[in-house]
């Protein structure tokens, strides 16, 4: 491989090069990312689990006042977030991951109007822990559909 690879990504850009892979923000979503949350996935999973502390004790008090449908809800609600704390643990937000550390990358297809596709990356981190990284691709409004097959081809050239 000659030259790098770059295709676009949700918050900014992917670039291929020859010893890694570096994911960049650019634009008003990639500066909100950087604030919010950086390059560790942990300030999102502390919030969800605030907002689950929240939703928990919304819920006793309305079974405590006997409104137990939207008491339920704030349950479920809360259940779907810690589920997603526990499914996002092994996330990384990692901008750099050396090519020689990756293990396995995945395509998840877009379910038109409802998803975006991704990839994820399977890495070991500097830890000897595996973890994943996730590759948003752009959604149907921003060009979805043509920049997801170019990031399928380049994907698909560099790691078969």
């Amino acid at each position: 491989m000659d030259t790098e690879k770059v295709f676009k990504t949700k918050t900014g850009y992917c670039h291929i090069l020859q010893d890694k892979i570096v994911l960049t923000r650019d634009g008003v979503i990639g500066n909100i990312s950087k604030v919010t949350i950086g390059n560790n996935i942990s300030r999102p999973l502390i919030i969800y689990g605030l907002i689950s502390i929240v939703l928990f004790s919304l819920a006793i008090k309305g079974f405590n006042k006997g409104q137990t449908v939207p008491a339920s809800l704030f349950i479920i609600l809360a259940l779907l977030l810690i589920f997603g704390i526990f499914k996002s643990l092994n996330n990384s937000a990692t901008p750099v991951i050396d090519r020689d550390k990756i293990k396995k990358i995945e395509f998840k297809k877009a379910v038109t109007g409802v998803t975006r596709a991704y990839f994820i990356v399977h890495f070991q981190n500097e830890n000897g822990q595996t973890k994943r990284r996730l590759i948003m691709l752009p959604g149907s409004l921003s060009g979805g559909q043509l920049e997801t097959e170019k990031a399928l081809q380049i994907m698909n050239e560099e790691f078969g």
